[in-house]
């Protein structure tokens, strides 16, 4: 069985030389297809890599994270179009809106992951005025778009559906949101992508609202190397980790996919063809 790995980061610095290693394994483990994320313009250059050793493997996708906006400079909108028109077929992303980051002290953000804590956090209209960009761009350019948002729900339905939205659709990554705007979302040509967190226990209320994203419009994520599934789920380790690291492998897309089908009720041959088919119409994989 195929499956596709709709949003993950391959091009972190934490999988260094073990790159190469985490793609064979990938495949053999039954990975078609992985879209890869930058987050900011200092990452671009490995994606494109990557995309450029791993043709039909690795889709490139690059985009401004509301987590880094404060590392842009002056004119990082022209360098933005310069990257899109070097990597075609990239994909725009990952962009988004985050109120979550604004909220938490340095402290707090360290226990989620040590490298947060460095962060300036960005004001929401900036965080807004820059995900409209790179949104309008996707637009313009006819590109999907990979978004993220923490918290911050209906500032982000807003800006997008105040005008077109990308033809070939958008993901909106580890979907959080309430149920209530799935539909809405989907209108304007949403899917929603399930990543192997939300199978932790205590993530039930993330897991239920999936039972009601459009089964034409769900995907499946590893967000690798981050959003650990839980141990049942990690059937590969990432080699050459730090002692005491754990991180997330592309190659556990597998089980969690049919532990999604699983919590669904779906029959896993059936449910892989229709992720296959979701993944391919969104990213243009011919």
């Amino acid at each position: 069985m195929r499956c596709y790995d709709a949003h993950n980061h391959l091009q972190d610095e934490r999988l260094g030389s073990a790159q190469e290693t985490i793609v064979q394994e990938s495949v053999r483990a039954g990975v078609a297809g992985m879209v890869v994320n930058g987050a900011c313009a200092g990452d671009w250059p490995d994606v494109e890599a990557l995309a450029r050793r791993h043709p039909g493997v690795v889709i490139p996708s690059i985009g401004w994270h509301p987590w880094y906006l404060h590392e842009q400079e002056d004119g990082w909108e022209a360098e933005f179009e310069r990257w899109l028109d070097r990597i075609p077929g990239a994909a725009v992303g990952e962009i988004g809106l985050d109120r979550w980051i604004l909220e938490q002290p340095a402290a707090l953000r360290a226990r989620y992951a040590p490298a947060l804590a460095a962060i300036e956090p960005t004001p929401m209209a900036r965080q807004i005025e820059v995900f409209r960009f790179q949104w309008e761009t996707a637009v313009r350019r006819g590109r999907p778009a990979s978004v993220h948002c923490l918290q911050c729900w209906g500032p982000l339905l807003e800006v997008m559906a105040s005008g077109p939205t990308p033809s070939p659709g958008f993901l909106l990554h580890s979907y959080g949101g309430p149920v209530e705007m799935i539909e809405r979302f989907a209108r304007l040509g949403a899917y929603f992508s399930f990543p192997g967190y939300f199978l932790q226990e205590r993530k039930a209320r993330q897991r239920e609202v999936f039972r009601k994203v459009p089964i034409e419009r769900l995907l499946v994520e590893t967000d690798a190397p981050d959003q650990l599934p839980p141990e049942g789920f990690r059937l590969y380790a990432v080699p050459g980790a730090a002692e005491g690291v754990v991180l997330n492998h592309p190659a556990n897309l597998a089980a969690i996919q049919a532990g999604l089908a699983a919590f669904l009720g779906h029959e896993p041959d059936g449910f892989g063809e229709q992720l296959e088919a979701n993944f391919r119409r969104l990213f243009r994989v011919g």
